[in-house]
């Protein structure tokens, strides 16, 4: 996509959220009150007290209209204010009981009106929203500081968003055709099937609800762990799960008597095998094959415990 082609998609998406969120309705939710009324009083409310200067500042509105909107609460009885201490010439705004009630009250109707969306979205697509929200904000907004990702146990869709991701990144950036989807649905309905609690496991990488890796141990016979489908979400490379989440293979594996753990991947997949080799794996095989498509060279790594 071309460099104008992107920022008319941006201009066109831009114009569809400034309808969706109501910004250019003068009753929103459904309320005395338009979206930037709204947000000013959200804003006050949220703390004890906030001066008109670091409203208009953090809002980015012009401190008249500020003054006239805060006018207009006082006189409705929404917030109190008085000289900022800190500046004579601004004022300092709370909310009374009557504008917390109000407040409260915005919040409940937003928090309605964003769930009846969600609900009429198939299975997963709410997450896939918020997901790609948390990633325009992460780009665009140098404030925010990541939510630190989360270690967990699998849980029901899990497993299936291992193989919809995998198949999905590894299709996209090396071409590999469907039958890799197949392996991976393989193995991981294979994981599911015959699960056993007691000598297998799966990480599940997360932050801020949103899966960005994962990885298994599964009981390979005569004292061999094998680690399958270790992945890591492109938005959280870098962060170091990849060691993590290998490193807690090996716990695992250790504790459980394990004598060995073993895995198979293709060199191409050089990240992977560069946290292999840190973590002591040696490498014991490799051939050339064309399971996924295009000609690769699998290896088989193993790790003595």
């Amino acid at each position: 996509m071309t460099d104008s082609a992107l920022v008319e998609a941006a201009r066109d998406f831009n114009r569809f959220y400034t309808n969706f969120i109501g910004v250019l309705n003068k009753a929103y939710l459904d309320t005395p009150f338009t979206l930037t009324d709204a947000r000013v009083l959200f804003e006050v409310g949220s703390y004890d007290g906030i001066s008109a200067v670091s409203l208009a500042r953090d809002l980015q509105l012009d401190p008249a209209y500020l003054s006239r909107i805060l006018k207009r609460f006082r006189n409705d009885g929404l917030i109190e204010t008085r000289p900022d201490p800190a500046d004579r010439r601004s004022q300092f705004a709370l909310v009374t009981d009557k504008g917390r009630e109000q407040f409260e009250e915005l919040g409940r109707r937003s928090s309605t009106q964003i769930a009846e969306r969600f609900r009429t979205l198939a299975t997963g697509e709410p997450q896939s929203i918020v997901s790609a929200m948390q990633t325009i904000r992460s780009l665009l907004d140098p404030a925010v500081t990541p939510s630190p990702a989360i270690i967990r146990a699998h849980r029901p869709g899990d497993i299936g968003w291992i193989v919809e991701s995998q198949a999905r990144a590894y299709t996209t950036e090396y071409g590999w055709d469907m039958r890799f989807e197949g392996l991976i649905a393989e193995v991981a309905g294979q994981f599911l099937n015959r699960f056993d609690p007691e000598m297998e496991y799966c990480w599940i990488a997360e932050r801020g609800g949103i899966n960005i890796g994962s990885v298994l141990i599964t009981n390979g016979g005569d004292g061999i762990a094998k680690l399958r489908l270790l992945y890591i979400d492109k938005s959280a490379r870098g962060l170091g799960l990849g060691r993590t989440l290998v490193d807690e293979c090996i716990r695992f594996a250790s504790a459980k008597g394990y004598r060995q753990i073993s895995l198979w991947t293709n060199d191409i997949l050089h990240t992977a095998r560069s946290i292999y080799i840190k973590a002591g794996f040696r490498l014991v095989s490799e051939e050339k094959h064309r399971m996924f498509g295009p000609e690769l060279n699998g290896q088989t790594w193993v790790l003595d415990l």
